[in-house]
């Protein structure tokens, strides 16, 4: 396999992660973008990147690491989403969601997440430590469940519960997540994108967030298909089967990213 195509397999996992680092799909394709420019400029960095995954992930932190200060500070053409996002991200540290992202989303071991910060990994596992204590303080909230299959909607539900929010209803297709949006105004979105009837969990959530801002989570067996940086795509996105880990840890990020929603 051609360095190329070693790139390209993991190209949509580093998309998820940056876009679930800085709330947004613009920034974090940016910051990709910029990875991958660097790597062409640099032969050193190029060769490192034969080795997989993690020089990959460890290019990208050592340049989003530099310049997201610089770069979160810009007013010129931001979106009021993306404002609320660089507000949050100027006043708390961005390396307890590093860590939590690159361990349980991202299913890095903990030596591999402190080769990829630059930190000893005893630092990686204090900064999860932290990280999950926020979760643990979250601002209670509503949630919608727009999931068709039964077994996965109740996980779902029992897992919301136990992080203090509250299951304001569940769909199990397109018409039944708008209507019962309508009603409940959900302060959560947590969507299936295959429903019962053939419908879409992403025209469910356009839906949704034509009534009003709110963050929503895609969780999807096939989440490359929605990754490829083409086209306006969900910035928190869930690989199905998901451990309950990952989507207390991307809760969390969508919740502490948003004030109303960022919308991808």
């Amino acid at each position: 396999m051609s360095l190329g195509q070693k790139i390209a397999a993991n190209l949509p996992f580093l998309r998820r992660y940056a876009r679930a680092l800085t709330g947004s799909q613009a920034s974090g394709d940016a910051y990709v973008r910029a990875t991958l420019e660097a790597a062409i400029a640099d032969q050193d960095l190029k060769n490192s990147l034969e080795e997989g995954r993690v020089p990959l992930y460890r290019a990208f932190n050592k340049l989003w690491a530099s310049a997201y200060t610089e770069a979160d500070n810009r007013q010129a053409g931001s979106t009021r989403q993306e404002t609320v996002a660089h507000s949050k991200l100027s006043k708390v540290t961005p390396l307890n969601r590093q860590a939590l992202l690159l361990t349980s989303l991202e299913n890095f071991s903990v030596s591999e997440a402190a080769t990829i910060m630059d930190i000893p990994a005893a630092d990686v596992e204090s900064l999860i430590g932290e990280a999950i204590a926020k979760i643990e303080a979250e601002a209670s909230t509503t949630v919608l469940i727009i999931e068709d299959e039964p077994l996965i909607s109740m996980q779902l539900e029992d897992l919301v519960t136990s992080l203090g929010h509250e299951v304001c209803g569940t769909a199990a297709t397109r018409t039944q997540a708008k209507e019962l949006a309508s009603e409940t105004r959900p302060g959560l979105v947590l969507a299936d994108i295959q429903l019962a009837d053939g419908s879409s969990g992403l025209d469910a959530a356009d839906d949704i967030l034509a009534m009003g801002d709110v963050p929503v989570i895609f969780i999807t067996a096939y989440p490359e298909r929605l990754l490829t940086g083409d086209r306006l795509e969900p910035t928190y996105l869930v690989t199905k089967p998901f451990q309950e880990s990952t989507v207390r840890t991307v809760i969390s990020q969508a919740l502490f990213m948003n004030e109303g929603a960022i919308k991808a």
